[in-house]
């Protein structure tokens, strides 16, 4: 059978555009070989798969900085040296040699470039540096009450290793991996009007599958509200979970792998997800991880919407917030578990 011009064209055009269309998606393949290591009982699925030749880019996106030498003393306490300290609301408990260590540090960790707006300039009015109409240093000061809270409040989370401004940060004004009310991309009229935020797939946060493209609201609901979807008794038993709650919850799981660089059995036990007892210890640090997230985004980030200009906010009004990614960047130990927060003790008391 003798195949027409015009459909050797047209197959032909099939095959590239299939062609054009599976390539995307192989890119998002990971070729093998694994590296795979036993995490729980055998039979369970516990296992953690490691692609070696990402872990050198994972590495690289995570350099981890030198601390400044410790200083001595000089035993004269910020709050009491009112001539040269002035309208110093947080850090008015630390030794002026201590203060101003830290202050070099933080102009290292958040704002190193040059120029008019960057270094001591970025978060003060450098002719007066007592003053607050620079908006970043009542952000900055914020930011300082969190980290004191975070390492102070949330060793349930931190342990000992703590966190300071590098932490997230990394040398950059703002964080690489924040989040805002994502208004979804634009849809057409009528009937197709919304998505309701459900299933698109191809976007990068709920890794490239079919789920929500906003699954962070449960990092801003109130605390010690469950995140849960499977429902512990037979059927009809029930989860209070609707299958948007549900897509939005799996949505967010998939964040916390992608941004702690694991699977789902760093935490869950693979024959029973729901069942704490059988769940690695790992689940409850990041239980508590979520209710610190819930925290620092209501009570100190969001509280700032009114300071932040609208090049610091997302499409929608909201400002910019934390997820799992802000301070793991792909590490299941932030910075592979390296203690800033030790070389920097001050950070780590309670606020006054």
């Amino acid at each position: 059978m003798k195949l027409s011009a015009t459909t050797l064209t047209a197959s032909l055009l099939v095959s590239v555009i299939g062609i054009l269309l599976v390539i995307p998606m192989m890119l998002q393949w990971e070729r093998p070989p694994m590296e795979s290591a036993q995490w729980g009982f055998r039979g369970t699925g516990m296992e953690h798969t490691v692609n070696p030749r990402l872990a050198a880019k994972v590495k690289a996106a995570n350099p981890l900085p030198t601390p400044d030498d410790p200083v001595p003393n000089d035993g004269v306490l910020v709050k009491d040296d009112k001539e040269n300290y002035k309208n110093v609301q947080v850090l008015g408990d630390l030794d002026t040699a201590q203060f101003n260590r830290l202050m070099g540090a933080i102009t290292l960790w958040v704002a190193p470039q040059e120029g008019d707006n960057a270094g001591c300039a970025y978060c003060h009015n450098v002719e007066n540096m007592a003053s607050d109409e620079v908006y970043t240093k009542v952000v900055a000061r914020r930011m300082l009450q969190m980290t004191r809270t975070i390492n102070s409040t949330y060793k349930t989370h931190v342990a000992g290793t703590g966190v300071t401004c590098y932490t997230c940060h990394r040398g950059q004004p703002v964080p690489a991996n924040i989040w805002y009310t994502n208004p979804g991309p634009r849809q057409a009229g009528g009937m197709a009007a919304s998505r309701d935020g459900q299933n698109l797939a191809g976007q990068p946060v709920p890794a490239f599958a079919s789920l929500p493209y906003d699954p962070f609201t449960p990092l801003i609901s109130k605390p010690g509200e469950a995140i849960r979807v499977q429902a512990t008794t037979a059927l009809p038993g029930n989860t209070g979970s609707d299958f948007k709650k549900t897509e939005t919850t799996y949505a967010l799981m998939m964040h916390m792998s992608t941004a702690l660089g694991v699977n789902c059995t760093f935490c869950h036990n693979s024959r029973a997800f729901s069942n704490w007892e059988q769940s690695r210890p790992q689940r409850v640090t990041a239980w508590h991880g979520i209710q610190m997230v819930r925290d620092i985004n209501a009570n100190y980030i969001s509280s700032l919407s009114g300071v932040f200009p609208a090049n610091r906010k997302g499409p929608m009004g909201d400002v910019y917030k934390t997820n799992c990614a802000t301070c793991h960047n792909g590490v299941n130990k932030p910075l592979y578990g390296f203690s800033m927060a030790k070389s920097y003790p001050e950070l780590s008391v309670p606020n006054p």
